[in-house]
């Protein structure tokens, strides 16, 4: 990828997390990126080419995000590290996860399949460990880590440290 192109995919990303994907147009994005309107089209061509490049981008970190967790034999440690990934988000990528959340609203589009092998996981630990129910736990708990992310990117990460704290306790991990 050229630095042009990480530029706009980059002003893009700022600019659809802060304003959504409907209330920013390609001119907006190539002026904050600094090039010209033509470029994004012929790098991207069109405005729903940039939004899949940046849906590209999703699946591949959240994919390393959690592929530690779903690659772990320890039902334990797989719960734990669960609970804990929202966590070690780096600040500096907020702008990314928050596109992520206004994404399901705005477009309607869930990322479900990206997240589908840590369910799976998760599943299995439940299970591993005895829970009458283990699927309805794997996602209950991927719902409660939504949530949480939710709240870190609002209102900082120490506002969500009581919430994982008592999750690690609950599940006694």
């Amino acid at each position: 990828m050229t630095d042009k192109q990480e530029k706009i995919l980059n002003a893009a990303l700022e600019l659809f997390a802060i304003h959504g994907y409907n209330a920013v147009s390609t001119s907006k994005i190539a002026k904050e990126a600094n090039v010209s309107e033509g470029l994004i089209f012929r790098h991207f061509g069109n405005k729903k080419g940039l939004l899949d490049a940046i849906l590209n981008q999703a699946y591949e970190r959240a994919t390393l995000l959690y592929s530690h967790i779903v690659s772990e034999e320890d039902p334990k440690k797989t719960i734990r590290e669960t609970i804990t990934l929202p966590f070690r988000l780096k600040e500096s990528e907020y702008h990314f996860w928050k596109l992520q959340f206004k994404l399901k609203w705005e477009l309607e589009i869930s990322g479900a399949d990206k997240v589908r092998p840590l369910l799976e996981k998760m599943a299995w630990a439940f299970e591993e460990l005895n829970y009458k129910e283990p699927c309805k736990e794997a996602q209950t708990l991927h719902h409660i880590g939504e949530s949480i992310l939710g709240g870190i990117l609002r209102d900082g990460i120490e506002t969500q440290i009581p919430l994982k704290d008592f999750l690690l306790k609950k599940y006694d991990v």
